[in-house]
């Protein structure tokens, strides 16, 4: 008796092979017509697996989800934790306040987390797009509920291909409706990332005639349903099709793999020559009949999200969702076989027959150590850099209007715009004065001071003015000087008075 694997609804396991082949050249019919580079690609009946990676896939399903959707309902100091106002120019990230002047910032994130991905992916592979990517997690999420409501991979399949009745129409009307909320909920949120989330639910709520205030703008309405609409598609319908054709970094991740990258492999040596054979053939017994650890079942296929077979070698469609390794460790547990006929490991490991301990020796190689080291680099140096960033920002503009005048007693005056930026949450006074130049001073001379409110930013207009002799001493053209811009301490404040100085220079007219 041939053990045959079995379904999820206990009916045996078909042994089709979901996916079609694609062409590489074009090719012309009979008439000599050119027909299309790409055959017609089959529907992905993709089988539930449980395991080791699918429980790691899951958390990290849970934990960016909490992420992304709880972030923009937490408050800090009665604003949002987390928003981007793009109108007034401000991003709000938890303590800080940046405003433009902050990109840099953002070009530090962006680059800690391309070494990051070239690091895990020198390393592990795939491992961003097989559990945290989103197409990846709504991928995951859509899947789950179109099991949970139509069932699972053969009753889809036998449904699908049979006539339409009440049962198929209220399942895939469930079905859609559900993946409908979550796209819509997830285009809420997203736009909840820029608009205050509670604000913009009451706006919604105005549009449908649910409450009294402003409606909805056509920008917000726009990207909730662009942002629902897109999550809804690639996630609903497109799937692999993203990894495949629209995502670049399948097309690019053999510049960063190499022979000592831990990638799901198949043990061909081990699982080779395949075929069934009785559940009761005990594994000593495999070799004098030449048959390998393979049983040709085709689960690896079946729950794979691509419908590739990983038995044809290392593809650029794999993702590395590892589901393949957790269904065919269920099988070897069934066949009383060791584990890891699919397995992650090297290709130079799986040619020398090394060991799991050997393999990973080689995956700390120098490259990995660069990779490490630059990322420790800069990410030490962006923590620091925001441990270190000032309370305020000062950025001088000179007055194009008036370079240079004379005024009364032939002082020379010189008109600048400062715009002070308070990244603090509460009201802050400032004292500007002039340094640099022997005699320059502000009008008035005692220096200006202005109050700038929480989180915002002020223009001030300053006047520098010049004794005469001085100016006439240092002869006409521009002059270095600088502006002391000092945030005084409010009343019971123990903090101490902090001092920013920016350059700039002042010019003497001929």
């Amino acid at each position: 008796m041939e053990p045959v694997p079995s379904d999820d609804d206990g009916g045996p396991v078909s042994q089709d092979k979901p996916r079609a082949t694609i062409p590489i050249v074009p090719v012309a019919d009979a008439a000599g017509e050119m027909v299309s580079l790409y055959q017609k690609q089959a529907t992905i009946y993709t089988r539930e697996v449980h395991g080791w990676f699918a429980g790691w896939r899951w958390a990290l399903v849970w934990f960016t989800q909490l992420l992304f959707y709880g972030l923009p309902w937490l408050s800090w100091n009665g604003r949002p934790m987390m928003l981007f106002d793009l109108a007034a120019r401000r991003f709000y990230i938890g303590p800080l306040v940046l405003y433009p002047q902050d990109f840099i910032y953002l070009t530090a994130l962006l680059i800690i987390s391309a070494y990051g991905l070239f690091l895990f992916t020198a390393v592990a592979g795939r491992l961003w797009c097989g559990y945290a990517c989103p197409q990846t997690v709504y991928t995951e999420i859509f899947m789950w509920v179109e099991q949970r409501i139509e069932g699972d991979r053969n009753r889809r399949m036998k449904r699908d291909a049979g006539p339409w009745t009440a049962e198929k129409l209220w399942r895939k009307g469930a079905k859609q409706a559900a993946w409908i909320a979550i796209g819509l909920w997830t285009g809420y949120t997203f736009v909840g990332y820029f608009t205050p989330i509670r604000t913009l639910g009451l706006e919604i709520a105005s549009t449908l005639g649910l409450a009294g205030g402003a409606g909805v703008g056509p920008w917000e309405a726009f990207w909730v349903l662009f942002y629902g609409f897109a999550t809804y598609g690639n996630a609903g319908y497109m799937r692999e099709q993203v990894c495949k054709y629209m995502c670049p970094y399948a097309r690019f991740q053999s510049a960063m793999f190499d022979h000592d990258t831990l990638v799901i492999s198949y043990d061909e040596r081990r699982g080779e020559p395949r075929g069934s054979r009785p559940r009761s053939m005990p594994h000593a017994e495999l070799a004098p009949q030449g048959k390998g650890d393979c049983i040709d079942c085709g689960l690896c296929v079946q729950v794979c999200p691509t419908g590739i077979d990983i038995r044809k070698g290392l593809q650029y469609e794999c993702i590395g969702c590892a589901a393949c390794i957790d269904v065919c460790n269920g099988v070897m547990d069934k066949m009383d076989y060791p584990r890891g006929l699919i397995r992650y490991a090297t290709q130079n490991g799986l040619a020398g027959g090394w060991d799991r301990a050997r393999m990973w020796r080689r995956v700390l190689r120098p490259r990995v150590l660069v990779y490490s080291a630059i990322l420790v680099l800069i990410a030490g140096a962006f923590v620091t850099s925001l441990a270190l960033r000032p309370a305020f920002r000062v950025d001088v503009v000179r007055d194009r209007g008036a370079l240079a005048r004379q005024v009364e007693d032939g002082r020379v005056e010189n008109v600048y715009r400062l715009q002070l930026m308070n990244a603090s949450e509460h009201a802050t006074r400032y004292r500007i004065v002039a340094t640099g130049l022997d005699g320059l001073q502000t009008v008035p001379a005692a220096g200006v001071e202005v109050s700038v409110e929480a989180t915002q930013s002020r223009w001030v207009p300053v006047n520098l003015q010049l004794p005469f002799e001085t100016a006439r001493r240092l002869g006409p053209g521009a002059h270095r000087m600088g502006f002391e811009v000092t945030r005084l301490a409010e009343p019971g404040e123990d903090a101490a008075e902090r001092t920013v100085h920016e350059k700039s220079t002042f010019v003497v007219p001929r």
